[in-house]
C-alpha cells in the first residue's frame, strides 16, 4: 500500500507538470488466422510534417522502427514468422540526414505474423521503439503495447496504473531533477524568417548585371528609342515604364515553374539542392560561366531566338510589342546575366526557403535591371552623367569571373561534405579562396591580363580601392588555414566547411575538442568541484541541427571561449542505443499510463528530458547551478551566434550572483 501510494503521487506529479511532443500515436489490432497463427497489427497515426522511419535503413541515417519481444516468450510461447510487413512507404532524399531514407507520412501499418508454441497464452506484450522527425527536430521514443489473442480484435490501450515494484518506482523518481526557478525566466518568441535578405541579394546582383557589356550599352539606346519614337514625351515615358515592368515580370515568371514543383512535392527543391551530383553540376556550370567571364569563350543563347523576338516587337507594336522588346533584352544579355542568375538559382535552392526565396531573388534582380530604363526615360538628362562604355566593362566581367569561381567551389564543397570524400577539408577550401583572392588582386593591379582586356595605362581610384578590399579579405581568411579552431570567420559563416571538417586530427570525442561529460552524475560532480555552472546539452548522434550548432555557432571564438572556460558541458545523447547494465534497466510509466522500458542510455536521457523540461526535441540546452536551479530560460536551435552568446553570458552572471 505504501509503495502504491508513493507511485500514485509520482504519477500525478508527472501528469500535471508536463506535456510533450507526441507526433506518432500507436494503436494495435489482432487478426486471427487459425488456432495457432495470428497477425499482430501495429497502426501509427503520424502528425502532419512528421516522418516515421522504416524498419530497414542504411547506416548513418535515422534510427529504424523496431518491434521488440521478450526473449523468454519467443523461446517458449510463440515465434515470429518472417519480418513485419510494412504498408506503402516513401523513399526519398531526407534533408535531415542527407541521404536516401524510407519513411511514412500521415499513417503506417506494420503486420507481424506469429505462430504459437504454447496454445494457452492469451496475451503478447511488445515494445515499439521508433524515431520520428520533422524538418527541424527529431524525437526518439518507445512504448509497450499488449495484444489480446482471445478477443482477436482491437486491443485498446489501458491507462490503468501498472503494478510496479519499489525498485522501478525508485529508479523512475531518480529521473526527476527537481528543477526550480522556472518562474524567473520567460521563453523568447521565435521570429519568423523573411525573404527580404535574398531580395536584397538579388537586387545587388541585378545592379552588378547592369555594369556588364551586355546590358550597360543598352540603357541609352533603349531610352532614346522610347523618348524619340513616341508621339509625345508622356507617351515615351509611359512606354519606358511599361518596358521596365515587363523586364521585372519576365524574371519573376522564370521562378514560377519552381513553385509548381514545390506544390507537387514540398521537399523536391531541397532534394534537388542536397543531391551530390547536382552540386557537382552546379560546380561545373559556374566554373564554365567563370571562364566565359574571363573572355576565353562566349556563352549566348541561339541568335535566332533574339532575332525572332526582335521581329515580334517591331511587327506587333503596342503593349505586346514592348513585352517582346523586354524579352529580347533578356535573351541577348544572357551571356552576362546568365552566370549571375545561375548563382542566384543555386543559392536559393540550397537554402530552406526554396521557391519563395527564388522568387524574392528574381524579383530583386528584375527590379534592379528595370529601374534604370524607367528612371532615365523619366529624367533623360541623367544619361549625360553615365560613364562611357569601354574597357572597364570587361574588367567588371573578369572580377565577376573570380567571384563565380569562388562560388563554384562552395558547391563542390557541399558534395564533398555529404559524401565524406575528404577532398575539400576546411583548410583546403580556404586555401583555394586565398589563391583566387590573390589572383584577383594581381589582376586589379595590372599584373594579370585576360583575352579582351584593354591596355591598362594607369590604376584608377576605384580599381586600387577594390584591390585593397580584396587583399584585406585574403589576409582575413588566410589564418584559417592554420590549426586554430577559434579563428573568427563570422563574416563567412556557412560558406567554408565546418570547423570539425579539418585536416588536423582531433582526439576528443566532444565537439570541437571541448571538454564534456556524457554521464549526468559525473558532470554534476565535476561542476561542483570546479565551481562552474552546468550546461545540459540534449543532443543526438543523428541530429543534424545539433551538428550545425556545434560547427557553426559553438565554433565562434567568443562562444568557444565561454564554453571552454566558464561551463561544464554535459552532453546527453537521446538516441544512444548502447544498453545500460542490466541492474540499471527499469520500467517507467509515461504520463498517458503506458509503460516504457528504459533499456538503453538514450532511453534514459530522452525520458529525463521530457520529464524535467516538457520537451523531447534536440538540440535542447539548459543552464543550471549545482542546486538544479535554472540560470536562464531553456533554448533550442539558435543559429544566431550573438543571441546564443548573450544567453550563455547571462547564465554565467546569474551563477556568480
Amino acid at each position: 500500500m505504501k509503495h502504491l501510494l508513493a507511485f500514485l503521487i509520482v504519477l500525478f506529479s508527472i501528469q500535471t507538470v508536463f506535456s510533450q511532443i507526441e507526433p506518432v500515436k500507436w494503436s494495435t489490432e489482432v487478426e486471427k488466422i487459425s488456432d495457432t497463427e495470428y497477425n499482430l497489427i501495429y497502426k501509427a497515426d503520424i502528425e502532419d510534417h512528421w516522418h516515421l522511419y522504416s524498419q530497414t535503413l542504411p547506416e548513418g541515417g535515422a534510427i529504424p522502427t523496431e518491434f521488440i519481444y521478450n526473449e523468454d516468450a519467443l523461446k517458449n510461447d510463440f515465434k515470429l514468422v518472417g519480418k513485419a510487413i510494412e504498408s506503402e512507404s516513401i523513399t526519398k532524399f531526407d534533408k535531415v540526414f542527407q541521404m536516401d531514407l524510407t519513411y511514412f507520412d500521415n499513417a503506417a501499418t506494420f503486420t507481424q505474423k506469429i505462430k504459437l508454441k504454447n496454445p494457452n497464452i492469451t496475451q503478447i506484450e511488445a515494445e515499439i521503439s521508433y524515431q520520428a522527425c520533422d524538418d527541424a527536430r527529431c524525437i526518439f521514443e518507445s512504448e509497450i503495447v499488449t495484444f489480446n489473442l482471445q478477443e482477436g480484435k482491437v486491443s485498446q490501450k489501458t491507462f490503468d496504473t501498472p503494478n510496479l515494484d519499489a525498485e522501478n518506482l525508485d529508479k523512475s523518481r531518480q529521473l526527476d531533477l527537481n528543477i526550480t526557478s522556472w518562474n524567473n525566466y520567460k521563453q523568447e518568441e521565435v521570429k519568423e524568417k523573411t525573404n527580404f535578405g535574398i531580395f536584397i541579394l538579388g537586387f545587388i546582383g541585378g545592379l552588378i548585371a547592369l555594369l556588364t557589356p551586355c546590358v550597360f550599352p543598352m540603357i541609352p539606346l533603349t531610352v532614346s528609342f522610347f523618348t524619340k519614337s513616341a508621339e509625345n514625351s508622356q507617351k515615351g515615358i509611359a512606354n519606358a515604364i511599361l518596358y521596365g515592368f515587363f523586364i521585372l515580370l519576365i524574371y519573376v515568371l522564370l521562378s514560377l515553374p519552381f513553385h509548381f514543383l514545390d506544390s507537387l512535392d514540398p521537399e523536391i527543391l531541397n532534394t534537388i539542392s542536397t543531391n551530390v551530383w547536382l552540386n557537382i553540376i552546379f560546380f561545373l556550370i559556374l566554373g564554365f560561366f567563370a571562364f566565359s567571364f574571363f573572355g576565353f569563350y562566349e556563352i549566348t543563347l541561339p541568335a535566332s531566338w533574339g532575332n525572332k523576338m526582335d521581329e515580334k516587337s517591331s511587327s506587333i507594336g503596342g503593349f505586346i510589342g514592348i513585352f517582346f522588346m523586354a524579352l529580347t533584352l533578356a535573351i541577348v544579355s544572357f551571356s552576362c546575366t546568365g552566370p549571375i542568375l545561375g548563382s542566384l538559382l543555386a543559392g536559393s535552392l540550397t537554402s530552406d526557403g526554396g521557391a519563395m526565396q527564388l522568387t524574392a531573388g528574381m524579383t530583386g534582380f528584375g527590379l534592379a535591371l528595370a529601374l534604370p530604363f524607367t528612371l532615365f526615360a523619366m529624367f533623360p538628362k541623367w544619361l549625360n552623367a553615365l560613364p562611357k562604355s569601354g574597357g572597364w566593362l570587361n574588367s567588371v566581367k573578369v572580377v565577376l569571373g573570380f567571384l563565380e569561381l569562388a562560388m563554384a567551389f562552395k558547391f563542390l564543397s557541399n558534395a564533398d561534405l555529404v559524401s565524406h570524400w575528404g577532398l575539400l577539408k576546411r583548410e583546403i577550401f580556404l586555401a583555394i579562396w586565398v589563391i583566387l583572392g590573390i589572383g584577383l588582386f594581381l589582376y586589379l593591379i595590372g599584373k594579370i591580363k585576360f583575352p579582351h582586356d584593354s591596355p591598362l595605362k594607369k590604376l584608377s581610384f576605384l580599381r586600387i580601392s577594390t584591390a585593397v578590399l580584396v587583399i584585406s579579405f585574403v589576409i582575413y581568411i588566410a589564418p584559417g588555414i592554420l590549426k586554430n579552431p577559434t579563428w573568427d570567420l563570422t563574416a563567412l559563416s556557412g560558406f567554408p566547411p565546418p570547423i570539425s571538417y579539418s585536416i588536423y586530427e582531433k582526439d576528443s570525442e566532444c565537439p570541437l575538442g571541448l571538454d564534456c561529460y556524457k554521464d549526468l552524475d559525473e558532470g554534476i560532480a565535476a561542476a561542483k568541484e570546479a565551481n562552474k555552472p552546468i550546461m545540459l546539452d540534449f543532443t543526438g548522434w543523428a541530429c543534424v541541427n545539433c551538428r550545425k550548432m556545434e560547427e557553426q555557432v559553438w565554433s565562434q571564438s567568443k562562444i568557444y571561449k565561454i564554453l571552454k572556460e566558464e561551463y561544464i558541458i554535459i552532453s546527453l545523447y537521446v538516441d544512444d542505443r548502447k544498453e545500460l547494465p542490466k541492474e540499471e534497466q527499469f520500467k517507467y510509466v509515461k504520463p498517458n499510463g503506458n509503460l516504457k522500458n528504459i533499456r538503453t542510455i538514450g532511453d534514459k536521457w530522452a525520458t529525463l528530458q521530457t520529464l524535467n523540461f516538457q520537451n523531447n526535441s534536440q538540440p535542447f540546452y539548459v543552464l543550471l547551478n549545482h542546486n538544479m536551479e535554472l540560470l536562464n530560460h531553456t533554448t533550442a536551435y539558435t543559429p544566431n551566434a550573438d543571441e546564443y552568446f548573450e544567453w550563455l553570458q547571462k547564465g554565467v552572471e546569474n551563477f556568480k550572483k
